[in-house]
């Protein structure tokens, strides 16, 4: 148990660095960085030159406390999909750069990147 749960930890790392090598943002083109937890999920959109982060959204926001976007889940995920892209409008930036950290591209995070691309961003 515990050689497997080592070994899931090092595929983990390893996707991390594979991705964080190739993934930086800017002003232009900032990275849409995406953190999922056991309960919760979030999105920032993360100028890596100045290092500051330019908008974000969460299911912890007080605007999603009475509301079914509540909890992680594949409706939540479109939801802050659809609200980190008008965000990102409303700044006039039209294109970012998708990092999804050392998850992998499934399920909740390709529910996110399609609802994002349809309300207009594009990576």
């Amino acid at each position: 148990m515990l050689s497997e749960l080592k070994q899931r930890n090092v595929r983990r790392k390893r996707r991390k660095l594979s991705m964080k090598k190739r993934v930086r943002g800017s002003a232009e083109r900032p990275r849409m960085a995406v953190f999922k937890s056991n309960r919760n999920l979030s999105v920032q959109l993360i100028d890596d030159d100045k290092g500051h982060t330019l908008a974000s959204v969460s299911t912890l926001m007080k605007e999603l406390d009475k509301t079914e976007f509540k909890k992680k889940g594949k409706e939540s995920a479109r939801y802050l999909g659809e609200w980190i892209a008008r965000l990102a409008k409303e700044q006039s930036i039209e294109s970012v750069i998708f990092d999804r950290g050392h998850f992998k591209y499934h399920g909740l995070l390709a529910e996110l990147a399609n609802s994002a691309r349809e309300a207009g961003l594009r990576f």
